[in-house]
C-alpha cells in the first residue's frame, strides 16, 4: 500500500520511492502527498525529482486504491527503486483546498442532497436535489461569507465503516459515496463543539480554518433537470 500523505493538506514536498511503473507508464510510490481524483476534486500536479533527472506530474489517479502519478508526455521515468522528491504545485492544490472547504459550507446554507460537484482552483459548483429555485441567492451569499469570517477550526476524524452505517445523515452526497474496504471512513469537520456547523465524510484536502477562503460570491444557477438545480461558486481575487 502507498502510505497516504496528503492529508496533512499542507504538506507541500516530501520524499518517496518509487514502488513501480504500470504499464501506461503511471508512477507509484511508497508514499503520496499527490491527492488523487476523486469527490469533485482533480487530482494534484507538479514536479518529481531525482538524482539525475526529472518529470512534469500532469495529474494524479487512483487505481487499485493506490494513487498513480501521471506524468505529462515524452517526460523521462524514474527507475523503480528511485528515491524521489515530490514537489506539489502548490497555487494550484491551495486554490482546490479553499475551493472545496467553501463547498462544505454551501451544502450548510443550502441543506439539500448533493447529487454532484466539481471543484477547480478558483470556483466550484454543488448540484442540489431541489424542485424550486433559490429565494434570495445574495442572502445566501451573505449567510455562506459570514460562516467564513467566523473562521472556524477545520479538522478530520475517523469512525469505522459500521458507525456510518448506523448513522446515514452524515452523508450529504447521493451520488458519490464514501469509500469502502479500509475498515475506517474519513470525516472533516467544520467548527468545534456548540460551533460545529458541518460534519460528513471526505477524503479531499481542505484548508485548516474557514477564514483562509476569502470572500466568496455565488455565481449562476442552473436547472438540470425536474429536481436538479447547479450552484456555482467563485472565490475572488
Amino acid at each position: 500500500m502507498t502510505e497516504v500523505l496528503y492529508h496533512d493538506a499542507y504538506l507541500r514536498e516530501a520524499t518517496g520511492r518509487v514502488d513501480s511503473i504500470n504499464e501506461r507508464g503511471g508512477i507509484v510510490l511508497d508514499a503520496s502527498v499527490f491527492y488523487p481524483a476523486g469527490g469533485g476534486q482533480p487530482g494534484d500536479c507538479g514536479l518529481l525529482c531525482w538524482e539525475g533527472g526529472e518529470a512534469r506530474i500532469a495529474t494524479t489517479v487512483k487505481d487499485a486504491g493506490r494513487p498513480v502519478l501521471v506524468p505529462e508526455e515524452d517526460a523521462t521515468l524514474p527507475a523503480s527503486g528511485t528515491e524521489v522528491q515530490q514537489v506539489l504545485d502548490w497555487d494550484r492544490r491551495y486554490g482546490h483546498m479553499r475551493v472545496h472547504t467553501a463547498l462544505h459550507l454551501l451544502s450548510v446554507v443550502i441543506p439539500l442532497p448533493v447529487t454532484g460537484g466539481s471543484i477547480s482552483a478558483d470556483r466550484g459548483r454543488l448540484d442540489f436535489d431541489m424542485a424550486d429555485p433559490l429565494e434570495d441567492k445574495e442572502a445566501l451569499a451573505d449567510e455562506l461569507n459570514a460562516l467564513v469570517a467566523r473562521d472556524l477550526k477545520v479538522s478530520d476524524d475517523w469512525i469505522t465503516e459500521e458507525c456510518l452505517d448506523a448513522n446515514p445523515g452524515l452523508v450529504k452526497t447521493m451520488s458519490v459515496q464514501p469509500p469502502r474496504g479500509a475498515g475506517r471512513i474519513r470525516l472533516v469537520r467544520i467548527g468545534i463543539g456548540d460551533g460545529q456547523v458541518d460534519l460528513q465524510p471526505c477524503g479531499g484536502t481542505h484548508v485548516a480554518r474557514t477564514g483562509e477562503i476569502g470572500r466568496i460570491r455565488l455565481g449562476k444557477v442552473e436547472k438540470k433537470g425536474a429536481r436538479n438545480r447547479r450552484v456555482y461558486l467563485h472565490l475572488d481575487p
